[in-house]
């Protein structure tokens, strides 16, 4: 499984070799320049011991401050490339997960939160970020820092150089001991504020209720609880800080004053020079920082870890539903619309019982069929699996003759035109909206669908009409308004079969009707799938399916079905009765 992860970690850095190869080449100047530098000023303190020359010194000075700016540089530079692959591997997952989730059917995200998706393309790309930015950095600075340092250390002297790094593992497991603290500290930081923010957002949402029901002070106080629960979890992970940092350069300093008390002996009894004592002192304060980092590396390694099978297990996801291996492609215009059900049968994957069971019927082009039925009674389930929204079986469903598994998804989604029940909208202005479908629509062909969907004189009467926001999931739009506007939009392609998911809900019976008999007089008659708990409405369609129980009932033209004893003629008495009552 480790194996795993690194493979993993070589394919996301696998495109970026040279910018990695680059940033891994400064490393190795960055730490051969800061290795050279100690070195350089023993020698010049051994030289100055015996003959002091103040413009030798200033020499030496010049170049220990022409090479340490370079070093400088050099180390930016290696930063900027290495945090820049980082940056690079996050954009390339950002954009692989979201191309991925478009690919998905909608039943993924039935059984996937939106909140955890997002999680996973915000907090674990973001971990992913640091573990090939930060721990990459500080892997490949450790490798260079002591692969270079210490055998200059040693070189000087193995026995003060052994002793005075000797404390540095206690620098590693002090980090260590702290980097799960920190962890599960940040982690309640992220989760408090989440808290937080949800309560503002769900507040804006939901003001008007707030001073309907005069709760501002019942809010307030709930904000100030979360507020001090975030303050309550920021100092705790502010101490922890504070106590850690402390800490490790308690331990560096363990290691200096090794240094001094032995070094100052090893100078009394000749063994080493006052530059080799400056040196071993400059190396040590060297390997301080690298150390450190150590610990934190793997414990962003362990946090990436877990975050590249979260990210592995939505991008190897497999799409339920697939072009077949040799699909058939058919132009809109080429669709007349004919739709036959053989035998259809549809089971959900976490159902034991069917949604819809042994359906058949024929659908002629250009005919409006209304499809009625008590609730859970397959309605949907049907409108879903005609736009193949669910994974139908083979020769099951048909199109114009073509069995729907065969045709290709693009063709099939392009022919058919599908207004859901919950209408949703885009933060964007009206007429973007409705021209969602053809971006480029001109105003008048968006004005035309909006007539169509008798929604166009509620639109002229808004501030800005066609260019008014509509605001988060078009909150600012009554509910029938937004089913209006999602009905304008799906006219406005042009589809020769449209699908109306209890679309019409939130309208009432005449405008419903007035819908229904538009579509039935355009230039280009539409096949069109009515589904609705509407019976005024469906009255009007050419002929009506009645569903019970996943399964098909009756069928027949309205003043048919009234004649017939069965369900149909008891929901239209329930629905005469409430037009009475009412």
């Amino acid at each position: 499984m480790a194996n795993s992860r690194l493979r993993k970690l070589g394919a996301y850095l696998r495109p970026h070799w040279r910018m990695v190869s680059l940033g891994v080449v400064t490393l190795l100047i960055v730490n051969a320049v800061g290795v050279y530098i100690p070195l350089l000023i023993r020698d010049i303190i051994d030289r100055l011991r015996g003959e002091f020359d103040f413009a030798e010194l200033w020499r030496y000075v010049l170049i220990i401050l022409v090479l340490s700016s370079l070093m400088w540089i050099i180390r930016l530079l290696s930063r900027i490339l290495i945090f820049g692959v980082g940056r690079q591997v996050e954009f390339d997952l950002k954009q692989r997960i979201f191309q991925h989730l478009l690919k998905l059917e909608p039943a993924y995200f039935a059984t996937n939160t939106s909140g955890d998706l997002m999680n996973r393309a915000t907090s674990d790309v973001d971990n992913i970020r640091r573990l090939l930015g930060f721990a990459v950095l500080s892997l490949i600075n450790i490798v260079f820092a002591y692969g270079l340092t210490l055998p200059a250390m040693l070189a000087i002297d193995v026995r003060l150089s052994l002793l005075a790094i000797g404390v540095y593992p206690l620098m590693i497991i002090t980090v260590q001991l702290f980097s799960d603290r920190l962890r599960g500290q940040q982690q309640e930081v992220q989760e408090q504020l989440s808290s937080l923010s949800e309560l503002i957002q769900e507040d804006i949402s939901g003001i008007s209720l707030i001073k309907i029901y005069a709760q501002e002070e019942p809010e307030r106080l709930a904000f100030r609880r979360n507020n001090q629960k975030l303050l309550r979890a920021n100092l705790k992970l502010a101490r922890t800080r504070n106590l850690l940092f402390p800490l490790v350069e308690s331990i560096a300093y363990i290691s200096l004053l090794i240094l001094l008390w032995l070094g100052t002996r090893a100078i009394a009894q000749g063994i080493i020079t006052v530059g080799d004592l400056v040196a071993l002192i400059l190396f040590v304060e060297r390997l301080v920082f690298p150390t450190a980092l150590l610990g934190f590396t793997i414990t962003a390694y362990q946090r990436g870890e877990v975050s590249i099978d979260r990210i592995e297990a939505i991008v190897t996801a497999q799409p339920q539903i697939t072009n077949a291996p040799q699909p058939i492609a058919i132009a809109p215009e080429e669709i007349q619309g004919q739709i036959q059900a053989n035998h259809l049968t549809y089971t959900y994957p976490d159902s034991k019982i069917p949604a819809v069971t042994d359906v058949s019927f024929v659908i002629k082009p250009g005919e409006t069929v209304a499809v009625v039925g008590s609730i859970g009674s397959g309605k949907s389930t049907l409108a879903n699996l005609i736009a193949r929204l669910l994974n139908v079986e083979s020769e099951q469903l048909f199109l114009d003759g073509y069995d729907l598994t065969k045709l290709k998804l693009e063709d099939l989604r392009r022919a058919i035109a599908y207004v859901p029940q919950e209408s949703f909208l885009f933060s964007t202005t009206i007429k973007n909206n409705i021209r969602y479908g053809e971006p480029l629509s001109e105003t008048s062909e968006v004005e035309y669908a909006a007539k169509s969907a008798q929604i166009h004189p509620e639109i002229l009467n808004f501030p800005q009409q066609y260019e008014t926001l509509v605001g988060e999931r078009g909150i600012t739009l009554s509910g029938g308004q937004r089913q209006r506007t999602s009905l304008a939009r799906a006219l406005l392609v042009n589809a020769p079969i449209l699908i109306l998911d209890d679309a019409l809900s939130s309208v009432d019976n005449e405008t419903a009707t007035q819908i229904l008999n538009n579509l039935a007089h355009e230039g280009r008659k539409k096949t069109v799938i009515f589904i609705s708990h509407q019976l005024s409405a469906a009255a009007t369609a050419d002929r009506i399916l009645v569903m019970d129980r996943g399964q098909l009932v009756q069928q027949g033209t309205h003043q048919d079905l009234l004649t017939q004893p069965g369900l149909y003629q008891s929901l239209w008495q329930q629905h005469q009765l409430k037009e009475i009552l009412q």
